[in-house]
């Protein structure tokens, strides 16, 4: 078991089952690394709101203390993505996916496994790699020292704040690099487009990752919209808005051109 550390508040999964047209539409939205959903619920709650069957699920040793989070790999916190995507398959004709930071990445291995079952990715300031020099050691330095400080709410927007943990585990993070490079290595078989939202100031995601993602998505469009007045979670930030629109708009122009070649 990985966890039996009660849940915090905020941390609770989200699924929404929409009815009429737009509820045969399916959006399954993943958080980041040592997140919760509460950085995605108000996005969420847009997706619901226009009508569509969403999930956004609590990713394994989330949400609760750090060190459950060191007692997950990055395998079982995919499962948990593919698990909801294959609910929302089971029940919609299309499925669209959307992510924060690592839980970017997650969605763009979905997208990597199913191909033409993902119908359109929505990326915010996903992460493939990182610059940091000292990030090639976690895995060893992860022997002898548990945790580091940790990188949550890189927000700009005053008062706001994500449910995040307070330290980063090291065991955990060198999983999360043998996500980045699988995803990394797969990129060309991603053949969903991608609408990439992307902080012009980003404290948390580097340069990298951007390069990574317009480098191996050789096999389908990448949309970049620049975010100039958010940082990493800008999902909780002055740019959500421009977030929210953005990922309905393409989800129904994107389902408007499936319909059309059916």
């Amino acid at each position: 078991m990985i966890s039996s550390s009660p849940v915090l508040v905020g941390a609770e999964p989200f699924s929404h089952d929409g009815d009429g047209v737009n509820g045969r539409i399916g959006v399954v939205v993943s958080h980041g690394f040592t997140g919760a959903p509460l950085s995605l619920r108000p996005w969420a709650d847009h997706l619901a709101e226009a009508g569509y069957s969403v999930r956004l699920p609590r990713l394994p040793g989330h949400g609760t203390v750090w060190t459950d989070l060191n007692r997950t790999r990055w395998t079982d916190w995919y499962a948990e993505i593919r698990t909801a995507y294959l609910e929302l398959v089971d029940k919609c004709d299309v499925v669209f996916a959307c992510g924060l930071s690592m839980g970017g990445a997650l969605v763009t291995r979905l997208a990597e496994e199913f191909g033409d079952g993902v119908a359109g990715l929505v990326l915010v300031n996903p992460a493939y790699g990182t610059l940091r020099r000292d990030a090639k050691f976690a895995r060893y330095v992860s022997l002898a020292v548990p945790s580091i400080a940790g990188i949550g709410s890189d927000i700009k927007r005053k008062g706001a704040a994500e449910l995040g943990y307070d330290r980063t585990p090291l065991r955990a993070f060198a999983s999360l690099q043998q996500l980045w490079r699988v995803t990394v290595a797969d990129l060309a078989k991603v053949r969903a487009p991608i609408l990439f939202f992307h902080s012009t100031e980003d404290h948390v995601v580097d340069e990298l990752s951007g390069r990574l993602l317009h480098a191996g998505a050789t096999n389908t469009t990448v949309d970049e919209v620049l975010l100039h007045d958010s940082y990493h979670v800008a999902t909780m930030d002055n740019d959500a808005p421009k977030i929210f629109a953005g990922s309905v708009n393409f989800i129904a122009e994107r389902t408007r051109v499936l319909v059309g070649e059916r």
